[in-house]
């Protein structure tokens, strides 16, 4: 049986998304690494939206949101219990948090990115609208050692790549803001070799058609 094929950028935060809701899930699939100014036609032929992630199942059925993509991995296996199957009120709980994350926070994290670089004048506005999210984040984080619990969840997961590149934005501002369970939190999971592998470089799949087995367990 052939295993799925994903279509990835290396540092699009949303294809880490992906990428990482597939090792903790030890989901095997095909990996072929892409860069937006030169899209596969294949990839374009089976989601036009034509942004990465793109995951394509064996029954040639596609999944192109990262967050789905994690969620079809986890529901397949497991094995650390990220959706903490012992508590029905905990999945309700990290999607409604990460649903927070994908509307709220990203939209002004945009906006304060482009401010940056362009030394808007609203680039401080910009930054407190970010940091009322994280702000949230840290007061769970003072409260127990993952957003959710003790434990590590799915949401820790699927909003960690959006939290890593709000912290490059100004680094200086960040490193001396009050957030020290975040920058905790975060240092913490960049740290994990689970993380380092998600973040291998990969040549790129239009160059020779070479495409590379990921996400399997070692």
């Amino acid at each position: 049986m052939s295993l799925p094929i994903l279509y990835s950028l290396q540092n699009c935060p949303y294809a880490m998304r992906a990428r990482l809701g597939l090792l903790l899930a030890q989901q095997p699939v095909m990996l072929r690494a892409v860069v937006m100014k030169n899209k596969p036609t294949e990839m374009l032929a089976v989601s036009p939206k034509a942004t990465v992630p793109v995951l394509v199942l064996d029954d040639g059925s596609v999944i192109d949101e990262s967050l789905d993509i994690m969620i079809w991995a986890l529901h397949q296996s497991d094995p650390l219990n990220l959706l903490h199957s012992e508590d029905p009120e905990a999945y309700p709980a990290m999607l409604a948090l990460i649903d927070i994350h994908d509307t709220v926070f990203t939209s002004a994290l945009s906006k304060y990115k482009y401010a940056v670089r362009y030394h808007e004048d609203n680039e401080a506005e910009l930054r407190n609208q970010c940091a009322d999210y994280v702000t949230m984040l840290e007061l769970r984080l003072s409260q127990h050692h993952y957003l959710m619990s003790e434990k590590v969840s799915l949401a820790d997961y699927a909003i960690l790549p959006l939290i890593r590149q709000f912290a490059r934005v100004d680094r200086q501002w960040y490193l001396q803001a009050p957030l020290p369970h975040l920058r905790n939190w975060l240092n913490q999971h960049l740290q994990d070799q689970r993380f380092a592998k998600a973040m291998a470089k990969y040549p790129q799949w239009l160059e020779n058609k070479e495409e590379f087995l990921f996400g399997h367990a070692d």
